[in-house]
């Protein structure tokens, strides 16, 4: 259950980081309204406390953070910009995953 709660909540932290930094793409290479950086930030600042919820040393949240953001990237590529992964893609999210299963649960002596 652990296991699934973290990657749960890697999940969500990725998904308001990647909303915090698509916004202001919009705004700036789309012509949005610069008002979609009221939402980026708030998505941002929601990033940063997210990633605050893990129990594991803050460095090693981070590097595991990496690989679930990596994946989530890539479904994003595919379910907003409409493009779709290729294997390349797929395999290298699946192994930026398998990085992230060993760094947060890997068995540990302390």
């Amino acid at each position: 259950m652990f296991e699934l709660k973290t990657i749960s909540l890697f999940a969500v932290t990725a998904i308001a980081e990647i909303i915090g930094c698509y916004l202001p793409y919009l705004w700036l290479k789309q012509d949005k309204s610069i008002l979609l950086l009221i939402p980026s930030a708030i998505s941002l600042a929601l990033f940063a406390w997210l990633l605050t919820l893990h129990p594991a040393a803050t460095g090693r949240v981070y590097a595991a953070y990496g690989g679930v953001y990596i994946f989530v990237a890539i479904l994003w590529l595919w379910g907003v910009d409409g493009v779709k992964p290729t294997m390349w893609d797929i395999i290298g999210g699946s192994v930026a995953l398998a990085g992230m299963a060993i760094i947060m649960f890997a068995p540990r002596s302390t």
